[in-house]
């Protein structure tokens, strides 16, 4: 999908975890990710499917697709695993989405002008980083 829609940006976190740990916590949270079913948000930009995001492309251990759409926009977050030095993972998010019309590009404005959707972006690369930290002993 991201070769119909123009790119928009792209953000990183180094993961202190190889690859095999990172992919089964990214693809959890690619499954997760979205409006829980009924959201008013969802009802009103018109999400396809409900929650916002879909599974359309998955390379394990390389990559993740998560695709949708709405009244404003079509967009795509492609999520991109690397190795990195010392057994650590470059998690990268790269947007691309399209804002057709007068209604799209003041939505542009409204989520990526305003760093919105970097914020949102960065918190789930932190929390994917997050998740596949080891527990603390007890």
């Amino acid at each position: 999908m991201p070769d119909d829609l123009p790119y928009v940006d792209e953000h990183a976190v180094r993961i202190a975890a190889p690859r095999d740990v990172v992919w089964p916590v990214l693809e959890r949270h690619g499954k997760s990710l979205g409006l829980p079913r009924g959201n008013l948000l969802a009802k009103v930009l018109g999400t396809r499917p409900e929650a916002g995001f879909e599974i359309t492309a998955s390379v394990p251990g390389e990559s993740l697709d998560l695709t949708g759409s709405h009244r404003f926009s079509n967009y795509c977050l492609r999520f991109e695993l690397a190795d990195a030095p010392g057994g650590s993972t470059q998690l990268r998010a790269q947007t691309y989405a399209a804002f057709p019309g007068l209604t799209g590009e003041i939505y542009r404005t409204l989520v990526i002008r305003s760093r919105l959707h970097v914020i949102a972006t960065m918190y789930v690369l932190r929390s994917v980083e997050r998740n596949c930290r080891p527990l603390p002993l007890r």
